[in-house]
């Protein structure tokens, strides 16, 4: 069986930042075609379609906290222009500047070049996506060489679920595609002792495509390489496997809607199946990091009997929360019944009102007090965007 020697390793770790810049960059596009940042301009009677303003973006990055001044957003915007994900609409300027000067995301005028590393990248992206939008069981927790992995694939299963939706034609070429997807640093041996080889082994995926990224990542390059949490594909992951003192670090992206709860959308959090969870970097934020304790916050652990009961020390409140592409927000942990564990301060639920140590009672009109984390979570996972949920808060007094 192939190892995976130190050279593939580096290459793969270079190729993933690479695909950060790219889905960081994909992610801001969307946003700003939202907020109407990018649109049609006319200047000297000439019409340019999907751009923006340079002075107006920089304006619109220190206002949602992408950037804490005008220096940082020109560095975070020059990052897209190097990698050529955005450029001047004429191309007469390489530098990005803060000026009235219109720019425009290569994606909109079918100008991004895919080259062949691009191209393993998106369709890396697509399987992904296609396998957590899909019912199936490929995503599974497993045990290996004696440790056990959560969301795991079985290489052998994965050639199967490949070939039976059309991917590919042959096995031969869909572990081709599979060492290639390795080789790109999207999906990786569970231990990383191994290549992609079609049989029992189990990978992970190394990505995870959903976390909304801070933009302020795009110029905090990381020492090293740390893959995601594959509990859940949200945007808490592992910090270290040491057992030792971890702590939550909520990412806090903030993205205005037009709702009547004035959700904010934000990146998604989930269970936590580890002892410490992180976004990218300690140090990505540009506001101070929530942290929040990786053992249960919750001083006792109560029944649903005593949740229940008439007259007691818990008040149901009802939370109706929008999720985005990404998710809602918020960290489900325990069972019977399960609790808030943490919430992210500029996400969807913390505008709701939902806080930590609330008691899940009901998600979209199912009773979910016996219910463990796990299956709440799947249960918002495959739900609808809008999700409603009634918790209990216990009275202070």
């Amino acid at each position: 069986m192939d190892g995976i020697g130190n050279t593939m390793q580096k290459k793969a770790a270079e190729l993933e930042r690479l695909a950060e810049v790219l889905v960081t960059g994909e992610q801001l596009r969307l946003r700003l075609h939202e907020g109407k940042v990018i649109k049609d301009r006319r200047h000297h009677l000439r019409t340019y379609p999907n751009c923006f303003v340079a002075k107006e973006l920089i304006d619109w990055l220190i206002e949602h906290k992408e950037a804490t001044d005008r220096e940082t957003a020109i560095k975070i915007m020059q990052k897209l222009l190097d990698q050529s994900i955005i450029h001047h609409v004429c191309d007469e300027h390489r530098e990005f500047r803060d000026m009235k000067l219109f720019y425009r995301f290569r994606k909109d005028d079918g100008t991004f070049p895919l080259d062949s590393e691009a191209k393993v990248f998106m369709r890396g992206q697509r399987l992904y996506e296609k396998l957590m939008n899909t019912e199936n069981n490929l995503l599974q927790t497993r045990e290996e060489e004696g440790g056990t992995f959560e969301r795991t694939l079985v290489a052998s299963e994965f050639i199967d679920w490949l070939l039976q939706e059309g991917e590919m034609a042959t096995r031969e070429e869909t572990e081709q595609l599979g060492r290639r997807l390795l080789e790109h640093g999207i999906i990786q041996h569970v231990t990383n002792k191994h290549h992609f080889v079609d049989g029992p082994l189990l990978y992970q995926f190394r990505m995870n495509f959903r976390r909304r990224r801070r933009l302020i990542e795009l110029i905090h390059e990381r020492s090293c390489s740390i893959p995601e949490s594959h509990d859940s594909p949200f945007c808490l992951r592992k910090q270290n496997s040491d057992g030792g003192n971890t702590s939550f670090l909520s990412v806090s992206p903030t993205k205005e809607i037009k709702v009547v709860i004035g959700a904010r959308r934000s990146s998604m959090s989930s269970s936590c199946g580890s002892s410490g969870y992180y976004s990218s970097s300690p140090t990505l934020s540009s506001s101070p990091p929530v942290l929040c304790n990786p053992k249960s916050v919750l001083k006792r652990q109560v029944s649903p009997a005593e949740l229940q009961t008439p007259g007691g020390s818990f008040l149901k409140k009802t939370f109706t929360i929008v999720g985005d592409a990404v998710g809602w927000g918020f960290v489900v942990r325990g069972n019977n019944p399960c609790h808030i564990q943490a919430v992210d301060p500029g996400g969807p639920a913390a505008a709701a009102g939902m806080k930590v140590c609330q008691f899940v009672v009901s998600v979209n009109g199912r009773n979910v007090l016996s219910q463990d984390y796990r299956a709440v979570s799947n249960l918002i996972l495959t739900g609808p965007r809008t999700i409603v949920m009634e918790v209990m808060e216990e009275i202070k007094g």
